[in-house]
């Protein structure tokens, strides 16, 4: 099923400034500049895969081999929303390096 183009505008908007807010928050708070975009790829498989964090424990194999199936039938859609969330949480890694560069010190 086709996303509408508005949908993909809204959606691509809401995950970028979601992930720069996350990240900027967890990078003032933990004192490390790169700590979201370390933690977006294990969000980014939750997002996808729709697993249980229990089920990674209990049954890997099937949900591990589950993942690449749903991992390429990612609609180009989905890619993007997905990109810019990572784009979000790698310019908040930029603006906290350089906050700290001009003197701001956060926590």
């Amino acid at each position: 099923m086709r996303m509408p183009l508005p949908v993909l505008i809204i959606s691509v908007v809401l995950f970028f400034v979601l992930f720069f807010g996350i990240g900027f928050l967890l990078n003032m708070l933990f004192r490390s500049s790169w700590i979201m975009v370390i933690i977006f790829p294990i969000i980014a498989i939750f997002i996808v895969n729709g697993a249980k964090l229990i089920q990674y424990f209990r049954d890997p194999g099937t949900v591990f081999g589950q993942m690449g199936g749903k991992f390429s039938a990612l609609q180009s859609a989905d890619i993007i929303i997905l990109a810019s969330g990572l784009a979000g949480a790698i310019l908040a890694g930029f603006i906290i390096k350089l906050l700290r560069n001009k003197g701001y010190q956060m926590f």
